[in-house]
């Protein structure tokens, strides 16, 4: 069983280096979204080998 995860701030580099760390480490996650503000609109950030 995966858990549900929201990262708030995932273009910055706080939210970027947790979404490494959740790679790397095989978090079990089954729904994963990455919030950022509106000045971010548009910008891509990875998560293991999915784009979000």
């Amino acid at each position: 069983m995966g858990y549900k995860v929201v990262v708030a701030g995932a273009t910055g580099n706080v939210g970027r280096e947790m979404l490494n760390i959740l790679a790397e480490r095989e978090f079990p996650v089954d729904e994963i979204a990455a919030l950022a503000s509106r000045k971010s609109l548009g910008t891509e950030v990875s998560f293991g080998d999915k784009t979000l």
